[in-house]
């Protein structure tokens, strides 16, 4: 009785996964889109596309998920050491679907114009595709470790930590 049942229920999922012999795509439809890292967007969409689902659409991120905020404060990263590899190795970035040089506009983006806001450094050097390419390289094994001793760096500089995760000095 179980393998039949069995029987029944895989022949049941995969009859909804086919498409009908006949099936035809929509209109408009009819060629599949371009993956992210094929398609030439502002970085605005960029972001909304791999950042924005979690770190939600103005930066502010998500306590309960422990998604930091990035609004005014992702900039704060590149006044410590260690701070401008983590903003490419941190896994968000280093394993979107986003070319190299797609991934440094971003970042530059989010630095320059977007996010960072009032935590934007004075001076700032763009990322360059190479840059970014030689530090996906290298992605981060303990996210969180890396980042507790860069916010100690910041905290060490009279950096506030407003990142929303935790209540911080």
């Amino acid at each position: 009785m179980v393998g039949l049942f069995s029987l029944i229920a895989a022949s049941s999922l995969a009859a909804q996964s086919l498409p009908m012999p006949n099936t035809k795509p929509a209109p408009g439809n009819e060629i599949r889109p371009a993956p992210p890292h094929q398609m030439v967007y502002r970085p605005e969409v960029y972001y909304q596309l791999e950042c924005g689902g979690c770190h939600l659409a103005d930066g502010e991120g998500e306590r309960k998920n422990d998604i930091p905020r990035m609004k005014d404060f992702v900039g704060h990263f590149l006044s410590v050491e260690g701070g401008r590899e983590f903003l490419v190795q941190v896994p968000g970035s280093a394993y979107s679907s986003f070319a190299d040089d797609q991934l440094a506009e971003l970042i530059n983006w989010i630095i320059t114009d977007g996010i960072a806001g009032t935590s934007k450094p004075e001076e700032f050097t763009p990322y360059t595709a190479e840059e970014v390419a030689a530090l996906r390289a290298q992605p981060l094994g303990k996210v969180e470790e890396t980042r507790d001793v860069l916010l100690d760096r910041m905290r060490a500089k009279d950096i506030a930590i407003h990142d929303g995760l935790k209540d911080r000095p």
